[in-house]
């Protein structure tokens, strides 16, 4: 079988089907629309401040509308929520969101099997006298959903309109990118195509990526992921961004409430690295 056909591409839009009351997520465009299938479904765990039944009842009834979700369970006390879909998990939270409410991801898949990617500006190749953290420009998470398929959800923000391509880098050494990250990986055989897709940044300077690659997650971690905009010779900090694959939590397995190294709570983190430009 061809490469063309073990690599599942990744396309910008993503489009719904429906057989029954399953809902599931399929490529558009894509040419293996005439071999859909259902995907795999994946469990994740979603931390929500909830009141009350009104709000389960809220939360529940906007996630009932987008495709891909076939469970949802909650826990008040926990302020906790489940769900089982397909959906990729920047649209479950931007859905939370459109009801009044913040969300942050605890845990996604099996145990050993999400990664994330948070990018970021490339540092200069001489760190300044004080120390900077990079702005932050976006956030990859990787959900493996079976052996042959990998749930690639990407998010950027803050950059200038175009097109963009991302891929997945032969070392995760961002100390003078892009050179030190090496060429495009194609896995430890070669059999493998590095090119995670293409996509577009709008005029508010968002854009995001979602599909499938044939990626285990194992493979990408420690790697380092690329963005660059497409039909600039020369790259400058605001048409280059860079991060290295770390593994996270599957489900279930993050439950803290304080951060054991910054002391802060979970939501006094989630306002930093909104603040930093993470979505």
């Amino acid at each position: 079988m061809s490469n063309l056909l073990l690599k599942r591409s990744i396309y910008t839009s993503v489009a719904c089907l429906s057989t029954g009351s399953l809902y599931y997520y399929t490529l558009s465009p894509s040419p293996f629309t005439k071999r859909e299938k259902m995907l795999p479904a994946y469990e994740a765990t979603f931390s929500v401040p909830m009141h009350c039944d009104a709000c389960i009842k809220d939360i529940s009834g906007a996630l009932s509308k987008l495709p891909g979700v076939q469970e949802t369970d909650f826990s008040l006390p926990k302020q906790l929520l489940t769900t089982t879909s397909t959906t990729p998990p920047s649209a479950i939270i931007s859905t939370i969101q459109d009801t009044g409410r913040a969300a942050i991801l605890r845990g996604s898949g099996k145990a050993n099997s999400a990664a994330v990617c948070i990018l970021e500006t490339p540092p200069p190749p001489t760190p300044p006298s004080v120390p900077e953290a990079s702005p932050v420009r976006g956030l990859a998470r990787l959900i493996e959903l079976s052996d042959r398929i990998t749930l690639l959800d990407m998010t950027l923000t803050s950059l200038p309109k175009g097109s963009y391509k991302a891929s997945i880098r032969q070392s995760g050494d961002i100390s003078n990118v892009p050179g030190s990250m090496g060429g495009v990986f194609t896995g430890l055989e070669g059999d493998k195509t590095g090119d995670l897709g293409k996509l577009e940044v709008d005029e508010t300077g968002r854009g995001s990526l979602v599909g499938e690659v044939d990626w285990r997650v194992w493979e990408m971690v420690g790697r380092g992921v690329v963005v660059e905009r497409l039909g600039v010779e020369k790259q400058g900090g605001n048409g280059l961004v860079v991060g290295v694959v770390a593994r996270s939590a599957g489900v279930w397995e993050n439950e803290k409430v304080v951060c054991g190294c910054s002391g802060k709570t979970v939501w006094e983190e989630r306002e930093e690295m909104v603040g930093k430009g993470m979505l």
